[in-house]
């Protein structure tokens, strides 16, 4: 039997999987830095003079640049090649992690967090369309990107862990030193090992009006969303953020439509399989940023675990999350559809939120909250895996940064959502807990504390709730809009760019195709 262009030996990177250590190794220290800093946040406010009005722009001033410039940071990846804005972005967030670890005030802090942002804006569409353009057989495919998962999914858990102990036993302004060495290894061993495959750039004019709309549009959208948190939704500079985002979006839709080199080309979301992946992993996400949140607070504050502890509460969900992707997602994504993988996988995770409803002041960490992030972890991880593979299903390679841009973009934008939206119904929760149990609260002492407790724990579990029903809604996109099949199963699907047969459900061979 004569081989296809997709079985040539040539078509398949030999350095590959070297490079799929260093591409994970930066996608860790992104991940890394998205939790580690929450923990770090209390001793740098304190030492920084940071007014606990502006101590939410640590957080934020990271958010911002990262979801305005994923766009842009994909399409530069395009056009300039991967590996040199994987190595740019690498060096770039190391100088400003060194730059934050060194801050001496609020303003060279927040400056620092932004710069942080910018660069992996640059850096995480790099590593993920590398890993679409390098890995062409399905079967290596579904382990790299199930290693990537795991990755993704678990990192910030980990964060939680080594911020803790960098905090507790070192100082705060480890947790932005500790990204240099992860940063450097990464740097130097993907420009020693990575080489792109031929013809797989984008060297179309870049879309100026493109950049300033859907920067613009995003930055209104994830402020709003954080603002929303603090202000409350119907304040008036919230709500003309979100007006200003509808607007400039919509503007940038239409622009897209008719320039000749746009900067989100449209047929990578109108493809019904990406765009089902980036509208249910964005829900998704929603649901476990908020859970993250209520998680850290109740082992803290209301079970009194110190930040070591808490980090090593998570562990079994990023155990959970390890196994379902690389043991449950990797070896079932070559011979089931991956919505039977996403559907299921984010239900699964629906019955581990279900179970964290039941939360109470007294309730057991090995009894209730253990098995929930199991549950957890495994759906997540299950569905992650075939997530982030899909995301550049059936793109043409001059578009794979751009599309994995939009899968980070559904994350950092659903991140910034679940965070407002589930902390606001949780404060509202909390407060009308606390009204009707006015006469105990005012009582003091001992039953004024079990009442405040009790009252938090309320919130989180109203808010879980929530949680619940969005990843319910997850599992119902991915089973519905994602319809193709199994990779290799002769299942093609157009991924609107005019290359139709070239493809079979969503692997398509760069070095042959280009």
């Amino acid at each position: 039997m004569p081989k296809t262009a997709a079985t040539l030996p040539s078509a398949a990177d030999p350095s590959r999987w070297k490079a799929l250590v260093f591409i994970a190794l930066a996608q860790l220290m992104v991940v890394l830095d998205a939790t580690i800093v929450n923990i770090a946040l209390p001793s740098a406010q304190t030492d920084l003079g940071i007014s606990d009005g502006n101590r939410q722009w640590v957080i934020t001033a990271y958010a911002l640049a990262f979801g305005g410039l994923l766009l842009f940071g994909g399409r530069i990846a395009d056009k300039w090649g991967r590996k040199n804005a994987f190595v740019v972005g690498l060096i770039g967030f190391a100088l400003a992690s060194a730059l934050g670890g060194a801050a001496n005030g609020e303003a060279m802090m927040l400056g620092a967090r932004a710069l942080q942002g910018a660069f992996g804006a640059l850096l995480a569409p790099a590593a993920l369309s590398l890993l679409a353009v390098m890995f062409t057989d399905a079967k290596e495919r579904a382990k790299a990107f199930g290693i990537y998962g795991a990755i993704a999914g678990g990192g910030g858990a980990v964060g939680l862990i080594l911020g803790g102990f960098l905090t507790e036993y070192l100082n705060w302004r480890w947790t932005f030193f500790v990204n240099i060495p992860f940063a450097i290894v990464a740097a130097v061993g993907a420009w020693m090992v990575i080489r792109e495959p031929a013809g797989s750039r984008n060297r179309a004019p870049l879309d100026i009006p493109g950049v300033v709309l859907s920067t613009t549009g995003l930055v209104a959208l994830v402020y709003g969303f954080t603002r929303a948190e603090s202000a409350g939704w119907s304040d008036a500079v919230t709500v003309a953020m979100f007006v200003a985002s509808a607007a400039l979006l919509a503007a940038f839709v239409f622009v897209e439509s008719k320039v000749k080199s746009p900067l989100l080309p449209l047929r990578v979301l109108l493809e019904r399989n990406r765009g089902g992946v980036y509208l249910s992993l964005g829900l998704a996400v929603i649901a476990m940023f908020g859970l993250f949140l209520f998680l850290t607070y109740y082992l803290q504050v209301v079970k009194g675990f110190s930040p070591v502890k808490t980090g090593f509460a998570f562990l079994p969900m990023i155990a959970g999350m390890i196994l379902g992707s690389t043991q449950i997602g990797a070896r079932l994504m070559t011979r089931v559809a991956p919505r039977l993988l996403m559907g299921p996988g984010f239900l699964v995770a629906a019955a581990g939120m279900l179970l964290l409803t039941q939360l109470e002041v007294g309730s057991s960490y090995p009894a209730l909250i253990l098995p929930a992030q199991l549950l957890l972890g495994l759906g997540m991880g299950t569905a992650f895996m075939p997530a982030m593979s899909l995301s550049t299903h059936g793109v043409d390679p001059a578009d794979a940064g751009v599309a994995s841009a939009m899968v980070n973009t559904s994350q950092q934008v659903g991140g910034a959502i679940g965070t407002a939206l589930l902390n606001t119904i949780a404060a509202s929760a909390t407060t009308a807990y606390l009204t009707d149990h006015a006469a105990e609260a005012a009582a003091g002492g001992a039953a004024a504390q079990l009442v405040q407790a009790q009252a938090m724990v309320e919130g989180y579990a109203s808010a879980i709730w929530w949680a619940v029903g969005i990843l319910a809604a997850s599992a119902a996109i991915a089973l519905t809009l994602i319809n193709t099949g199994r990779p290799g199963a002769g299942d093609p699907v157009a991924s609107g760019s005019g290359s139709g047969s070239a493809e079979d459900a969503g692997i398509k061979v760069p070095v042959i195709a280009h």
